[in-house]
């Protein structure tokens, strides 16, 4: 009984995964899109995109944090796997249970970065004061629009000023939601263990 409610459970949150790589798909073809318009315009127009490199550092934490759920799910995230693969084709119920222990330990780093990010975000997040009275600078007028475009201005942001500027929070979320949900299907590869056949190893692949 339990086991059929965590099946369906994970179905839920593999399907949030593969959601969220395709967004982390969509940031990448919209950096493509940037770099080829920066490349363009600086050879053609001498007229270089300004801030590409504050954007290509801001995707490529969208992209890598977004996609990494499902690269768990899929069971390609890096490792050194060696030994393992050489267990789960030698021995194994040795080598499902090694996954399972590996799994588990994963699960606990990934709630670790989730509980060390989390407090960053919260921080960051709150420097923009959506809602409440800042130290300086007008109160919220109740004009949800207005209020966070306000917001935005006095944020915890990166970037050089003049050039371009983004908030930090986005980035933050983005972390710990990727994190949070590669613990999640962590947590269910532990208990579950990994069904598909498909996910394997590089040795028991046979890929290089």
């Amino acid at each position: 009984m339990i086991v059929t409610v965590l099946q369906k459970i994970e179905r839920w949150v593999v399907a949030i995964a593969i959601a969220a790589n395709v967004s982390g798909a969509f940031v990448l073809l919209a950096l493509v899109a940037i770099m080829n318009v920066d490349v363009i315009s600086r050879n053609l127009f001498n007229a270089p995109f300004r801030g590409v490199v504050e954007v290509v550092i801001f995707s490529l934490a969208l992209i890598v944090f977004l996609q990494l759920p499902d690269v768990v799910r899929t069971g390609r995230l890096t490792r050194s796997d060696g030994f393992l693969g050489l267990m789960r084709s030698t021995a194994p119920r040795f080598g499902g249970a090694l996954t399972r222990v590996l799994d588990a330990i994963s699960c606990i780093f990934m709630c670790l970065i989730v509980w060390t990010v989390w407090p960053e975000f919260t921080e960051s997040f709150e420097s923009c004061h959506f809602f409440q009275q800042p130290e300086f600078g007008p109160a919220p007028t109740g004009n949800l629009w207005a209020d966070f475009r306000t917001g935005l201005a006095r944020c915890d942001y990166f970037g050089t000023p003049g050039i371009l500027q983004a908030p930090w929070w986005p980035v933050r979320l983005v972390i710990a939601f990727g994190c949070a949900w590669a613990a999640i299907l962590f947590f269910f590869k532990t208990v579950l263990g990994d069904r598909d056949p498909r996910h394997v190893t590089a040795q028991t692949s046979g890929e290089v």
